[in-house]
């Protein structure tokens, strides 16, 4: 989900049968055929003795009434960061705005080179994410891109043995599966930050951005009704965020990196962590921008992986999933990419994973904890914590190195 100016700006009406139904159609069989070649590659993590096998995909959206348009999505697969075979790095990059492909892929570069050179990254995940994130912002800010109102989401996971820590900015999504007897059940690894969100809205509001949705803008729904719903019965109309006397810049999230114009009024790019130990419970995790996951739940794209003896027809299967429901609400779809990776031959015995999420906040750990964002069943062990309203500065990105020594996340969760 994007800003006003950016990809998903325009009202596209719902879509018929006619000839741009049998375009997208030529179109995503192509393109389907075309990314399905690619290999399933490996990285083995030998402090504890088990391997990761992942693949990736990426696709252009199908824009009829921008046929030039391209993929403002990007990834990072870089394996063995600072030379150590146990530290592994994915990450999916959604970029919005005029000059959402040049964020995008600035980002994507900056923020594994500056966590591969963070002295602190193996003692201190956490640290050393929320200084990336905050140091690549910067960059960005003073870079030649005009990202005044660009900017791009950030979902990367960074595996270190077999801790897991998933740092978010935006509205794509991390999904771990986890068995529980004999299901495989999905356990979001994040949580979309838009004003959707209580805690989030709340937040940008004490910044001075005035929430409402474009329909409320534009004076045919009254403003004063504060109640958006949920994403999934309110996607077409969201709420978005918008200075005090103007109509811009109508982003439809809380955090990103870049959109230097939104800083003012409360969007930042400060990630939120969450922290996981893995165990033999986890067979695989997806990372994927939030074109997967506009019309397709979390559980329905574990299934999907599930399912699949290869992760490259799993992500082929999602994709075009993806844009037959694109297709069935609009004439157009977002782009996508999808990064599986499998976890292979992890023994060790815990009785599932524990996981933190942390918000940036400067509190201590037990206000942290204080709220509980999902429980599984008590055999597998696993919980998530979200964090309460992040007391994130209004108009500013927080200094990492001023938040991050008051920021506890524990690294061993068992």
């Amino acid at each position: 989900m994007g800003c006003v100016h950016g990809k998903c700006c325009c009202r596209y009406p719902r879509s018929s049968d006619g000839d741009n139904r049998e375009d997208l159609g030529r179109y995503a069989q192509v393109q389907t055929h075309i990314l399905a070649g690619r290999s399933v590659e490996s990285a083995q993590v030998p402090s504890h003795n088990f391997r990761l096998e992942y693949s990736v995909l990426t696709q252009r959206g199908f824009y009829p009434e921008s046929p030039e348009k391209e993929n403002q999505d990007s990834y990072c697969i870089r394996t063995q960061l600072q030379g150590n075979p146990n530290v592994h790095f994915f990450g999916v990059f959604d970029g919005h705005g005029q000059f959402g492909t040049e964020c995008s892929v600035f980002v994507r570069d900056r923020l594994v080179e500056i966590l591969s050179n963070d002295s602190t990254l193996l003692d201190d995940p956490v640290k050393a994410y929320n200084s990336a994130f905050s140091i690549t912002n910067e960059e960005l800010h003073a870079s030649d891109i005009d990202d005044s109102m660009s900017g791009t989401t950030a979902i990367t996971a960074l595996l270190v043995g077999d801790m897991l820590y998933v740092a978010n900015v935006g509205d794509s999504r991390a999904v771990m599966a986890v068995k529980e007897g004999n299901r495989v059940v999905a356990k979001d690894l994040s949580s979309d930050q838009t004003p959707f969100r209580k805690d989030e809205c709340e937040r940008v509001k004490s910044c001075g951005a005035r929430v409402l949705s474009v329909d409320q803008v534009e004076g045919l729904k009254d403003p004063d009704i504060q109640s958006w719903g949920d994403e999934e019965t309110e996607g077409g109309d969201p709420p978005r965020l918008w200075v005090q006397n103007g109509m811009y810049p109508g982003t439809a999230f809380t955090r990103s990196v870049g959109d230097s114009t939104a800083e003012s009024i409360g969007v930042v790019a400060v990630p939120e962590v969450t922290t996981v130990h893995l165990t033999a419970h986890h067979p695989f995790f997806v990372v994927a921008s939030d074109g997967v996951f506009e019309f397709l739940s979390s559980q329905t794209v574990v299934d999907m992986v599930n399912r699949a003896a290869d992760p490259r027809d799993a992500s082929s299967a999602i994709a075009g999933e993806s844009y037959k429901l694109w297709l069935d609400h609009e004439n157009r779809t977002d782009d996508i990419t999808i990064i599986i990776v499998h976890i292979k031959a992890l023994s060790n015995s815990g009785g599932g994973a524990t996981a933190k999420r942390n918000g940036g906040r400067t509190t201590n750990t037990e206000k942290e904890t204080s709220e509980i964002y999902f429980t599984p069943s008590a055999s597998e062990g696993y919980r998530s914590v979200r964090s309460e309203l992040s007391e994130v500065s209004c108009c500013q990105t927080v200094s990492s190195s001023d938040q991050s020594s008051r920021v506890v996340v524990s690294s061993s969760l068992d």
